[in-house]
């Protein structure tokens, strides 16, 4: 009897409460104004506008690698501000904002910078 009610307890757990096999990513793909990727760029993403703005409290910092990709994991699947700078080329002007991400998936978005 105790062996059919941990049984049952088991199913009823992983039924209702699905096991995450993905942590949330995100990957950035960073361009210049002609669609070309770029290495070497600084990405920073923020949860809220006003630390974006002001440019603190990052959640994460990552610099692109030779295909111009930059890739964070283990986020929370929210919306994220997206600061992407090398030199004097930026997003600033165009500001990106990434809707929520899907949870425990691969979340991708390209962004141009100039």
């Amino acid at each position: 009897m105790k062996l059919l009610a941990v049984i049952f307890l088991l199913q009823f757990g992983l039924i209702y409460n699905p096991i995450q096999l993905f942590n949330t990513s995100l990957t950035v793909t960073v361009r210049d104004e002609l669609g070309n990727t770029v290495e070497g760029v600084s990405v920073k993403i923020f949860e809220k506008q006003e630390d974006f703005t002001k440019e603190v409290n990052a959640v994460e910092e990552a610099t692109t690698d030779k295909k111009g990709i930059a890739k964070f994991k283990k986020l929370k699947p929210e919306s994220y501000f997206i600061l992407c700078r090398k030199g004097d080329k930026d997003n600033v002007g165009g500001g990106e904002k990434v809707g929520q991400l899907k949870k425990g998936e691969f979340n991708k978005v390209t962004v141009v910078i100039q």
